[in-house]
C-alpha cells in the first residue's frame, strides 16, 4: 500500500539521535507532528518532538504505542531490531519496510545484494568462524580487511591483515558474528552518493560528496567531489541501480571507493540520511532530510541542485568549545549543534557547513582555525 501523508498528520521516528532531530525539523516546517521512540529521556530528536515514547527500540508495547500515534513510521539508524520492525509493518504504515534494514544490517547479505544489483564490490570471502577464515583467506590474499558481518561502525569491528602473521588478531571478531574478508582496494578517494526514492519510483541523487576520515570517523565532506565527470556518472548510475534493486523508499547512502583509473567500487550502504549529506541543509535547494520526509510521505521529489561548492566539517566532543568560541570570527559558517548533553571525546556533537567559491581557500581557513588540529 502507498499513502500520501499530509501536514497535521504524525510522523513516527524510531531513534532519537541527530538524524532524527534533523528529519523532525524538516518535517515540522511543513506542519507535521513528530513522535519519537528512543530509550534516553533527553534525546536530540526528543527535544523537538511532539510525542516522546521513552523505551528500548525492541519494546513491543512501545512499538505498538508508536504505531497507534503515527500515520507513517520511519527510522534514523539501521541497528534496530529487524523482527520488531517486521511486526511493526503489520500494524502500521512503514513505507521503507523491514527488508532494507535486514540487508544493510548484515555485511554478508549487503554484499550479496550489491552484487545481485550488478554493482562492483571488492573481492571478498565469507567466513562463519576463525577456522574457515584460515582456510579461505588465500582467496583474497593480503593485505585484506576482516569485518564482522553485524554491528561495527566508525571503524569498529574490523581488522586489517597485512600478512598471515596478523591473522591471530582477527580471531576475536568471530565472538560477535560471522565475518567477511575483503581484498584491500588501493583507492584514491572515498565518496558517497545519497539516493532517495519515493513509492512512485521517482529517484534523485544528491550531489556527490568526497569524504575525508580521521581515526575512522568522518571528518570532512567536500562537495562537489573532486573527481572526473565519468566517475560522477558511474557513481550515480550504481547508486540508482542499487536503489532500484532494493525497491528503496526513503534514503540510501552508498559509500564508494574511487580507484586510480577513476572507476568505483561499492564499500557499504546505510538505509537512512547520512553524515556526508548534512551539507545539503544549506547548500542545496532540497536537503536530504526534506527529501526523505517527502519520500516516506509519498510526495513528489525535487531534483537537487547545489547552490555553491561546500565543505561540511564534523564537530566532535573535543571541538565544541573551540567552535563556540569562534562564532564571532566566521560569519560564513553555519553551525549546527545537536543538543546532546555530554560532549565526550570523538562523539558527534554537531557539524559546520561552509559554502564557498574557493574550496582550497576554505580548507585552508578550516586548518588555520586550529579547531580541528589534532
Amino acid at each position: 500500500m502507498t499513502a500520501t501523508i499530509y501536514p497535521g498528520q504524525t510522523i513516527g521516528i524510531i531513534g532519537g539521535g541527530q538524524l532524527g532531530r534533523m528529519m523532525a525539523l524538516a518535517a515540522k516546517e511543513a506542519g507535521f507532528k513528530i513522535a519519537v521512540l528512543e530509550p534516553s529521556m533527553d534525546s536530540p530528536c526528543g527535544q523537538v518532538a511532539d510525542i516522546r515514547i521513552v523505551a528500548p527500540y525492541d519494546d513491543e508495547a512501545a512499538l505498538e504505542e508508536l504505531a497507534e500515534v503515527s500515520d507513517v513510521i520511519t527510522y534514523e539508524f539501521e541497528n534496530i531490531d529487524y523482527e520488531g520492525l517486521k511486526r511493526l509493518t503489520e500494524i502500521a504504515y512503514v513505507p521503507q519496510g523491514a527488508e532494507l534494514v535486514r540487508t544493510t544490517q548484515d555485511r554478508i547479505l549487503e554484499k550479496a545484494a550489491i552484487t545481485e544489483a550488478g554493482s562492483p564490490v571488492a573481492p571478498y570471502i565469507v567466513a562463519n568462524d576463525y577456522q574457515e577464515l584460515l582456510a579461505k583467506v588465500q582467496e583474497v590474499g593480503y593485505p585484506c580487511v576482516v569485518k564482522t558481518a553485524r554491528g561495527g561502525y566508525d571503524g569498529k569491528g574490523q581488522q586489517t591483515l597485512k600478512s598471515a602473521a596478523d591473522l591471530v588478531g582477527a580471531e576475536v571478531l568471530f565472538e560477535h558474528s560471522a565475518c567477511v574478508a575483503e581484498a584491500f582496494v588501493p583507492f584514491v578517494m572515498e565518496v558517497s552518493v545519497i539516493v532517495q526514492r519515493n513509492p512512485q519510483g521517482e529517484t534523485y541523487c544528491l550531489p556527490m560528496g568526497e569524504n575525508i576520515h580521521v581515526n575512522h570517523i568522518l571528518h570532512e565532506t567536500i562537495v562537489p567531489a573532486r573527481v572526473e565527470a565519468k566517475t560522477l556518472q558511474q557513481a550515480e548510475e550504481e547508486a540508482i541501480k542499487i536503489a532500484d534493486a532494493l525497491n528503496l523508499i526513503g534514503t540510501l547512502a552508498v559509500e564508494m571507493f574511487v580507484l586510480e583509473d577513476g572507476s568505483i567500487v561499492i564499500n557499504e550502504l546505510a538505509p537512512r540520511p547520512h553524515n556526508s549529506g548534512h551539507y545539503s541543509i544549506e547548500a542545496c535547494n532540497i536537503s536530504q532530510f526534506h527529501q526523505h520526509i517527502r519520500a516516506v510521505c509519498g510526495w513528489p521529489l525535487r531534483k537537487p541542485k547545489l547552490h555553491a561548492p561546500s565543505i561540511m566539517v564534523n564537530v566532535l566532543g573535543q571541538h565544541v568549545v573551540p567552535v563556540i568560541n569562534s562564532i564571532g570570527k566566521y560569519p560564513d559558517w553555519s553551525i549546527h549543534l545537536y543538543g546532546k548533553s555530554e560532549a565526550k571525546n570523538n562523539r558527534k556533537m554537531g557539524h559546520v557547513t561552509i559554502m564557498t567559491d574557493d574550496i582550497n581557500h576554505t580548507l585552508e581557513e578550516i586548518n588555520q582555525s586550529a579547531i580541528w588540529a589534532e
